[in-house]
This record gives structure tokens, sequence and C-alpha cells, in this order.
């Protein structure tokens, strides 16, 4: 059911019928972010990842339900999103611990600023909460300054770094 989100949006539930909206989601953040490299593998992603276990929120642009009308859910319900957050899990390297992780948060550029990233992160928490968890982990490229700026106006902080480094024939180990 779509709910009040933020002033002027709708969040809705997805579910793993949505395959083909979070494939077309990841593809814009990532091309956005690098535009150079290809986004091929990103259906394989989500094939691999993407299923009953792991939660799907859509947010679409508010629109007006005719008195007495419920929306409908399911995949045919969402035909606009202009965000997406899809939730599941990881475990802590350190302690153990199953936890939330954040695979995907997305909001189209011209809806940033409004709210939409952080109302979904409180969604996130709210979720994280209600099954126990006691962390949310996530991992954000370390040039997306606002990503990392509202991540860390939220109380996210570093627990490591992701390093990665090229493998050519002229490089010795």
């Amino acid at each position: 059911m779509a709910d009040e989100f933020c002033p002027g949006y709708s969040i809705v539930k997805g579910s793993s019928l949505d395959r083909a909206l979070l494939v077309k989601a990841m593809q814009r953040t990532y091309k956005e972010l690098h535009p150079e490299q290809s986004v091929a593998h990103l259906a394989h992603t989500v094939d691999q990842y993407l299923s009953n276990d792991t939660l799907l929120w859509w947010v679409e642009v508010k629109r007006s339900t005719p008195s007495g009308q419920i929306p409908r859910m399911g995949p045919s319900r969402v035909k606009q999103p202009i965000a997406c957050l899809w939730l599941g899990d990881a475990i802590d390297q350190i302690e153990g611990d199953r936890h939330a992780y954040v695979f995907l948060l997305y909001v189209e550029p011209n809806h940033r600023r409004k709210g939409i990233a952080s109302a979904l992160m409180a969604k996130a928490v709210e979720w994280a909460k209600a099954r126990g968890d006691r962390k949310i982990s996530l991992q954000v490229f370390s040039d997306n300054q606002p990503a990392l700026m509202m991540y860390e106006k939220l109380g996210y902080r570093v627990q490591s770094f992701w390093m990665t480094r090229a493998i050519a024939d002229t490089l010795e180990p």
C-alpha cells in the first residue's frame, strides 16, 4: 500500500518481481557516477541477490487516488519510480553478527535534496530494528561526496576501507 512518505511523494513496497525496475535503477546510479563503465554486469548482481528475503521500496511522485479506491500492489503498481531502496543482509566481519545492508539507495537527480534519501534511510532503520538488527552497513563510492555527507549527517561512520588494485601483466606483487 502507498503511504504518505515525504510531502508530494508516496512509498510503495516492491517485490522480487520488480527485477527490471531494479536493474534500471542500478544502471542509472552507476552510469551517473561512472559514465565510462559498462553496466551490463548489474543485471547479474540483481539476479544473484534479489529475493523474497530482501526488502525493496520504491518512491513515486504522489498521485491522487479517487475516494474509496485502494491503490494496487505489486510490480504493476509502481509505474514511474523516482527513488529506490534495496535492503538485505550482511555479516559483520568483526563481530560475526547478521545485520541490515543497503544494496542500493538511489534518488533521481531532479528529486534530490528534498529529504527522500534521508526518509528512505529512516525506513531502513525501522526495518532493521523490527528484525532485531543492531546495525546497518553500506558501501558508498569514495568520490560521491553528496552521499558521503548525507550518510555522515545520519550518523554513519567508516568502519573499513574497500581497497582495489588493477592487475596487469607489468605489475609486480
